[in-house]
């Protein structure tokens, strides 16, 4: 089983149910995480503890990307706006305000689209290594979008990813986590897409969605965000390499890039405690007055 790492809720966001972890002061500052696809929370477990002792309230989502257990509806809209729009439901259901996003992979595409279609609750934004301008997906991850066009190759991948050579593979997460992740971990990754029909039809229809038009739309208004940005980019990253950030940091505002070192695409699993203490930091910076 894979760490809890906080007090797990389910909550119903119109038809669609998602669960949370949370942990840290109830009055904290409040800090919501945002994963990619074909992972969960587990990918924020070795942040939040260092967060939520020092006074974040970190709410830590299993967003309907592909590793989740409760499977959306069957007519769910899961394409990267209306996952958007969930993500800002989920800030509206819990009336959340002056929230830090911290946002990681396909969750920083999503989070650019929260940043440019309802930004109202969010107060500033951590974006570590994701798809960004006409990099959604990038190009060695785009077989996994014919495959969610053909029955069954989804559950052919899930079972394929069960030994640990086949896990670090470029085209599944070797390129995207310098260490290796735990064995509990990857099971929870991968069991759900094996096990239940209906998660794997959430995936299919996720990685239908995905398209850079989505991405380069909101570059075009990204601009217009004025709120503080930080971009914590691993540096060593082939997956979204360091140009992005700095393209990213260019085209907003207020935007701060910090190079990681020793780390790819999941920052919080190769640096966990670097991206811990920049998020601290950067929250004291922009506190709201």
């Amino acid at each position: 089983m894979a760490q809890i790492f906080g007090t797990p809720h389910d909550i119903a966001l119109g038809s669609t149910t998602v669960r949370y972890y949370e942990s840290g002061p109830a009055n904290g500052p409040v800090v919501v995480f945002v994963h990619g696809v074909l992972v969960n929370a587990q990918l924020w477990r070795k942040v939040v503890p260092t967060l939520a002792q020092r006074g974040l309230r970190c709410l830590a989502v299993d967003w309907p990307l592909g590793s989740h257990e409760i499977a959306a509806p069957r007519d769910a809209d899961l394409t990267p706006p209306a996952l958007a729009a969930l993500i800002a439901d989920f800030l509206d259901a819990l009336d959340l305000h002056d929230v830090t996003i911290v946002a990681n992979d396909t969750g920083g595409a999503l989070t650019q689209l929260v940043m440019t279609t309802r930004p109202e609750r969010v107060g500033r934004v951590v974006l570590t290594n994701c798809d960004c301008f006409e990099r959604f997906f990038p190009p060695m991850f785009a077989p996994l979008i014919a495959m969610a066009r053909v029955p069954g190759a989804l559950w052919l991948l899930a079972q394929l990813m069960r030994p640990r050579f086949a896990q670090r593979l470029p085209i599944a997460y070797g390129w995207l986590a310098k260490v290796p992740i735990d064995d509990e971990v990857m099971r929870s990754y991968i069991g759900p897409a094996r096990r239940d029909r209906a998660v794997r039809r959430d995936a299919a229809r996720v990685l239908r969605g995905v398209d850079k038009r989505h991405t380069l739309a909101a570059a075009k208004s990204l601009p217009a965000f004025g709120k503080p940005v930080l971009l914590a980019w691993g540096r060593e990253d082939r997956v979204f390499p360091l140009r992005y950030g700095e393209k990213l940091a260019a085209l907003l505002p207020q935007a701060t890039l910090v190079p990681v070192d020793e780390s790819y695409a999941f920052v919080p699993e190769d640096r966990p405690d670097e991206l811990a203490r920049l998020v601290l930091e950067f929250v004291a910076a922009h506190a709201a007055a």
